[in-house]
């Protein structure tokens, strides 16, 4: 994926405006079926469950996400950019989290 690509970088900078948890489920709404959201959903959840070793099977049975997609979760997860890994940090170990979880719930 070309992620330096205009309409990339605009999307970028659009999640980056994200102010609050209503602006993000307002934005993701608008942006993405209910069925792609599902699927990003339980993909984040996947990549958690592999930071805590969780076997695939328990995943698959968990997330409803097949082996392969699980695969290439892990793949990203443990790859060099650290995106899922960035993410998992941040929502488990900041201080503002919390606040983040109460704002979405």
């Amino acid at each position: 994926m070309n992620c330096n690509s205009p309409d990339n970088n605009q999307l970028i900078q659009a999640i980056l405006a994200i102010q609050t948890g209503d602006e993000a489920r307002n934005f993701l709404r608008d942006l993405m079926t209910e069925k792609e959201i599902d699927e990003f959903a339980k993909r984040l959840k996947a990549a958690e469950m592999l930071t805590e070793k969780v076997p695939y099977l328990i995943i698959e049975k968990q997330t409803g996400l097949s082996s392969a997609t699980i695969a290439r979760v892990a793949k990203w997860l443990n790859g060099p950019d650290g995106g899922y890994k960035t993410i998992i940090d941040r929502l488990h170990h900041h201080s503002n989290s919390s606040q983040l979880r109460r704002e979405l719930s």
